[in-house]
């Protein structure tokens, strides 16, 4: 079986929910177009990463009275699961036919998560991955999450798992989806930076399934206003400089990175390869010690009666 995968490369509309759930529609579309089977966006592009928390000085301060205007801005512009902008995803996968991973900033009541959706063909929601634990400042935005979302569930083009950003360096995650015997892995990321592409390549050789790293694009005129800058930043200069890049089951680069521009990165992926990859090296497989190891995941959604907010 072979897929064509891409990846979107994309400035959203900061932080407008509906015009960038426009632009993510149209962006789709294009690739869908183009061929793909399997589309692919960043982390939190619905609707931006909050980047302010680490280039505004004072964002990550207490009591910031700006920065709790806009994560209560960033708490109206972000979907619910589900909710109408999740059904316009589900929809929008089911008429193209397609496969879509879509990276959210989730509302829950008054609390958000970094989530990862992946819808199938048939606009089914596979799976709803939230990060489990946000890295340094970004824990001022988001919950911790859970193991509910730490699957790779058969889609019309394979079997898909993702995980986000940091979460890539942490073993027991990488471990539980590499046992479900994952094929194609989504890797999301803010911006795909160098030791991100080195744990992006990582996983596809440790793992013997195929990566798509997803980055993103944010200049700082992007930034909402009312907020101040480091004094050397120029507004068109790149905060979030994409380096997206798609990555074989050898660790081999199939495509990409691309930096500092707008593309739908695309790939033909040969599920078969995977099979090749694995004589060497399976790590769930001949190359496992489930005599020494054990590995236990809780998949429960604390909360989850919460999940009825709404849009």
């Amino acid at each position: 079986m072979i897929v064509n995968a891409a990846i979107v490369q994309a400035r959203p509309a900061y932080y407008n929910l509906d015009a960038s759930l426009e632009r993510a529609q149209t962006l789709t579309s294009d690739a869908a177009r183009a061929g793909a089977q399997l589309v692919v966006f960043g982390e939190t592009w619905l609707p931006g990463y909050p980047a302010w928390l680490d280039v505004c000085p004072g964002a990550a301060l207490w009591d910031n009275a700006t920065t709790r205007s806009l994560f209560a801005e960033l708490v109206a512009n972000s979907p619910s699961v589900p909710g109408p902008a999740t059904e316009a995803l589900a929809q929008l996968a089911r008429d193209l036919g397609i496969v879509l991973v879509m990276g959210i900033n989730e509302r829950c009541g008054n609390t958000l998560y970094n989530s990862l959706l992946t819808f199938d063909s048939d606009g089914a929601l596979r799976n709803h991955h939230r990060k489990l634990r946000p890295t340094y400042t970004e824990r001022l935005v988001w919950g911790p999450g859970d193991g509910a979302g730490l699957r790779a569930p058969e889609t019309a083009a394979g079997r898909v798992g993702a995980l986000v950003c940091w979460e890539h360096w942490m073993p027991l995650p990488r471990q539980t989806l590499h046992d479900a015997v994952e094929q194609i892995h989504v890797a999301a990321w803010p911006t795909v930076r160098d030791m991100h592409q080195v744990a992006s390549r990582h996983y596809a050789f440790e793992g013997r399934c195929f990566v798509l790293a997803a980055g993103s694009l944010l200049r700082v005129s992007d930034l909402p206003p009312g907020l101040e800058t480091l004094p050397e930043l120029t507004p068109d200069d790149l905060l979030l400089r994409g380096g997206s890049a798609i990555y074989g089951p050898d660790g081999a680069a199939l495509a990409g990175p691309c930096f500092d521009e707008a593309c739908i990165l695309h790939a033909d992926l040969d599920l078969r390869l995977i099979a090749q990859e694995s004589m060497t090296l399976d790590v769930s497989g001949h190359y496992a010690r489930p005599d020494v190891f054990s590995l236990t995941v809780n998949r429960s959604r604390p909360g989850a009666a919460e999940a009825t907010a709404r849009d």
